[in-house]
């Protein structure tokens, strides 16, 4: 796999923490022109890039692509294409094709079952990348190098993925909670109601009328006369 960080950390710093910075970010520079320049031999062939920005959401999936240029009677064998996430810190490769064969070994492990290539589009001069699971760390400049036997170039874009804000979840009550409370509250409402209607119904009544159970009944249910 083919790692810019490892390459720029054979130059030696000659400072602290912020030359070494400047120094990668310089080498890898050095690097893209030294790349850029080579490509400017191969003449007409170029390659470039549908969109230069994404933006996304982690979680979801996105299709990078990238455009080169095709030659007619030209054959596949010798294509080759590798591309890379730029970082100030290192260079995965999140996908290898060489000679028409994928090196899934020079995948990164960042991007390991994530990157799907559309083989198809390949003899439309096209380079489709299926990247799924989007993550924060996705985030960056993509580098994309094509070499076939009759030139060779590199195309970037840049793709920014965002954090998604975790939203609260709402409490939710069990729907039938509050009906076992109601009913008991219009149970208890009937009940006094029909005291108070006893009450004043029997009212009329001396005490002794209605000294028991059965001759309450009898005379509070029998209007008077």
């Amino acid at each position: 796999m083919v790692n810019i960080w490892e390459m720029s950390a054979a130059v030696s710093f000659p400072g602290g923490n912020g030359d070494k910075r400047f120094f990668r970010k310089k080498t890898i520079c050095s690097i893209l022109l030294l790349i850029n320049a080579t490509c400017c031999v191969s003449g007409a062939f170029e390659v470039s890039v549908t969109q230069s920005s994404y933006q996304a959401e982690e979680n979801q999936n996105i299709t990078l692509e990238w455009r080169f240029t095709t030659k007619p009677g030209s054959s596949f064998k010798y294509l080759s294409v590798l591309c890379l996430l730029l970082t100030e810190r290192k260079a995965p490769a999140l996908y290898h094709l060489h000679e028409s064969v994928e090196v899934p070994e020079s995948q990164d492990k960042q991007f390991a079952g994530r990157v799907q290539c559309d083989k198809d589009a390949l003899k439309d001069g096209r380079i489709r990348l299926l990247v799924s699971g989007l993550r924060t760390d996705d985030s960056g400049l993509y580098l994309c190098k094509v070499n076939t036997d009759y030139g060779m170039d590199t195309g970037t874009c840049q793709l920014n993925v965002t954090a998604v804000a975790e939203r609260p979840r709402m409490r939710q009550e069990p729907e039938n909670l509050g009906r076992p409370i109601i009913y008991a509250g219009m149970g208890v409402t009937a009940a006094t109601v029909l005291v108070l209607f006893a009450k004043i119904y029997c009212g009329s009544f001396s005490s002794r009328d209605c000294d028991s159970p059965e001759s309450w009944f009898r005379t509070c249910t029998t209007k008077p006369e």
